[in-house]
């Protein structure tokens, strides 16, 4: 199955974003990753998420780097979800040259709801469901059976 992403962020790499081997380090993508991550979720949610009581927190990332980032590569993230469950919902995102589409690196991330001042996590609320499977284009079944 070929994933669509409706959400693609252009990120600007750093001069110290490379390493000794002229390549963007590692550790970098994550905060690419997070960038991104940030901007998907204000055009998702936008108003629907209230940061001093709830938040989303990082359960689990993966990621898988296919080729090297160099510092004159023009670089987007794309970002999806992929699988919502009953407390979390999985993003896949994706560190694409901007020009010619090849993909560098692959990240999954589990996220859970979770409420700051009860320190738990918590349900997804209806109203989260709905926005992300509205912006996917899909339905909360299909996010909840897996894209």
């Amino acid at each position: 199955m070929i994933m669509t992403f409706h959400h693609t962020y252009p990120v600007q790499l750093r001069f110290s974003d490379v390493d000794q081997l002229g390549h963007v380090n590692n550790s970098v993508y994550f905060s690419l990753y997070d960038l991104a991550k940030t901007a998907y979720l204000s055009a998702v949610l936008g108003e629907g998420m209230n940061y001093r009581h709830s938040s989303l927190v990082i359960a689990n990332i993966n990621a898988n780097f296919f080729v090297p980032v160099f510092f004159t590569d023009q670089i987007a993230v794309e970002t999806a979800t992929i699988h919502l469950g009953h407390k979390s919902f999985t993003l896949l995102q994706r560190a694409v040259c901007a020009v010619t589409g090849e993909v560098k690196c692959e990240c999954r991330t589990v996220m859970v709801a979770y409420d700051v001042e009860a320190q738990q996590s918590f349900a997804l609320p209806g109203e989260w469901r709905e926005a992300l499977a509205r912006f996917e284009k899909c339905t909360v079944e299909e996010l909840e059976a897996g894209r």
